[in-house]
């Protein structure tokens, strides 16, 4: 099976069995979404679900949260992964976007990478989710799914070298939703310890889940295998 055939019979498997998707994180607004997709780097979006209720409560727009002590944020956040760092980043992120964006989240990659704690990812899934543009947020999930997906080469060990991969093949229309489908094969089904590769449609051409079900096989007992008394 040659990438754009696999990339082909993926694409379609996703469009008739899930459809369009979004991201499971909980918002209301774009500042509201920048806030929750920075806090979830290396955390699950349940745990960021679980705090971002009162966090919006308190600071529901970037001016509320820009005037705001990074130690007040902190306590409204020290369950989530990195705290002390996240805190410091929403902080200047508020102030920042008060001080140049007049308290509006930008919608391009440029400026949204110049607010503290935002990186590509960040501004990938905010453009795409929020501004519904064909930008492709690569995270642990989509990273690892790629590669033993076959859907990218070996030499794509880079977030943006399996981007700009991906993008050569995920049609344009597809960009937004492949992210998610990608994201949440990865956190269901995909996972990085133990792969459910019995359950996977994809398992009988994917080379990860070809050799895994052949090991499995292997050492499993024989069911010919006499039995001790």
């Amino acid at each position: 099976m040659t990438r754009k055939e696999r990339f082909k019979y993926i694409l379609d498997y996703f469009r008739k069995e899930q459809g369009p998707v979004t991201t499971e994180l909980e918002f209301g607004s774009a500042f509201q979404l920048i806030v929750a997709t920075l806090l979830s780097a290396q955390c699950t979006d349940k745990r960021i679900n679980m705090i971002t209720p009162e966090l919006y409560r308190h600071y529901p727009t970037a001016e509320a949260m820009a005037q705001a002590d990074w130690e007040d944020i902190f306590q409204l956040i020290k369950s989530v992964s990195y705290p002390n760092s996240k805190a410091h980043h929403l902080s200047e992120m508020a102030k920042i976007l008060v001080e140049r964006f007049n308290g509006e989240v930008p919608d391009n990659t440029d400026d949204l990478t110049q607010l503290p704690g935002v990186g590509r990812k960040t501004a990938n899934v905010v453009q795409a989710v929020w501004f519904g543009k064909p930008t492709l947020a690569v995270d642990t999930h989509v990273y690892r799914v790629s590669h033993r997906l076959g859907l990218v080469p070996e030499t794509a060990n880079t977030p943006l070298k399996v981007e700009l991969e991906l993008m050569k093949y995920i049609p344009k229309a597809d960009v937004g939703n492949a992210h998610h489908w990608l994201l949440l094969h990865g956190r269901y089904i995909c996972k990085s310890q133990r792969p459910q590769c019995q359950d996977c449609p994809f398992s009988t051409f994917c080379p990860t889940g070809v050799k895994i079900l052949k090991e499995k096989q292997a050492s499993a007992p024989s069911e010919t295998a006499v039995k001790k008394p």
